[in-house]
């Protein structure tokens, strides 16, 4: 059975022409909806025509002159998100969407990871903001035999921006890895390019190294969840084995596989 998609964008500018081809190109129906008026598809009525969620958004956040303006998101809304977690609605994020909601803390917990455009608290720890690399090569390598991977081949490449950021990897099942070296040096300050759209700075900014994963799958409730760091143009959405993975992560996300796998992990 072919699944529907409900694609959530939203606060980060993407090309939109190319990455809507992205998802023509794959075997699934699809929806898409922006912030704000995607919030209300949260509610349970609403999401049971959806078998997945795909979020290529990054909600909770405004950016201006100066430091950017967190937004909490409402009690109805966490209800609402909650929710569907419980009820094993499958999810996946991609690239930006670690952004999500930072005054929300257990949103990082449900993508297994934290970026942060300003110095933050991650799990009772203060820790800088995250840092950036734009249109960086690098390697993947396949970590495990897993249905998100199958037909993958054991390592490819990719050019891409990639993140330094906090990944919970206590609580992930690692699926790739990149080969290039997530330390503060080769990063730049997400802080001074929100506040002062000063880009590729990493003057005064200090960043401990960080996980080199770069795709995951985890639970949480009873819904499978998959993350994957890449995506973030038209490169990309082009790269014949980023359209495998996604369509892999959607399939299993979506399938009955993948929440008896969930129930199992919550016990």
């Amino acid at each position: 059975m072919t699944a529907n998609v409900l694609l959530v964008t939203k606060g980060h500018p993407f090309d939109r022409n190319e990455f809507f081809s992205l998802f023509d190109a794959l075997d699934f129906n699809w929806t898409h909806v922006e912030h704000p008026a995607a919030r209300v598809f949260f509610s349970p009525e609403l999401a049971a025509d959806y078998d997945a969620f795909v979020m290529y958004d990054m909600p909770g956040i405004r950016f201006r002159r100066g430091d950017p303006d967190y937004e909490t998101p409402t009690e109805s809304y966490k209800k609402n998100l909650l929710s569907l977690l419980e009820s094993g609605k499958g999810m996946v994020f991609l690239h930006h969407a670690i952004a999500g909601w930072p005054a929300w803390e257990e949103y990082g917990e449900i993508l297994g990871g934290r970026f942060f455009y300003l110095p933050g608290e991650v799990r009772d720890e203060n820790v800088p903001d995250s840092g950036y690399r734009m249109e960086t090569p690098h390697n993947l390598q396949v970590l495990r035999q897993h249905p998100v991977t199958a037909g993958l081949p054991s390592s490819f490449s990719m050019t891409d921006e990639l993140y330094l950021f906090e990944v919970f990897e206590d609580s992930v099942v690692p699926l790739l890895a990149s080969d290039y070296e997530f330390t503060g040096d080769n990063f730049y300050s997400s802080a001074k390019a929100a506040r002062s759209m000063t880009m590729n700075d990493r003057e005064g900014w200090d960043h401990a190294d960080g996980s080199n994963l770069v795709g995951w799958v985890k639970s949480y409730g009873n819904s499978p969840i998959a993350y994957f760091q890449g995506g973030h143009g038209p490169e990309n959405y082009a790269d014949e084995n980023y359209r495998h993975l996604l369509q892999n992560a959607i399939n299993w996300v979506a399938s009955d596989e993948a929440l008896q796998w969930a129930r199992a992990e919550a016990g």
